[in-house]
């Protein structure tokens, strides 16, 4: 008798799972998606529109004003100790 519940509990827990992953599955397949073509040309277009400072061969060079990577402060550091 006990083997039979054993095996019954091991379905029930197979066909728990399966339920679970058919689950996973659907909302997978309800996920909005967005083509390739269309992805890939919305980062080119934020990558031709968007200044990078990080790439002066592309955009130029940046004066110390715009770039947010200078060092800030009269000072000439950027640490302090205290």
């Amino acid at each position: 008798m006990s083997s039979r519940g054993g095996r019954q509990s091991t379905s029930e827990l197979r066909y728990r799972r399966l339920l679970e992953h058919n689950q996973r599955l659907r909302e997978d397949l309800a996920r909005p998606r967005v083509r390739v073509s269309e992805a890939s040309a919305s980062l080119i277009r934020h990558c031709k529109t968007t200044k990078d400072h990080l790439v002066p061969s592309v955009w130029g060079p940046v004066q110390k004003a715009e770039d947010p990577y200078a060092p800030q402060g009269s000072r000439g550091s950027c640490c302090s100790i205290q």
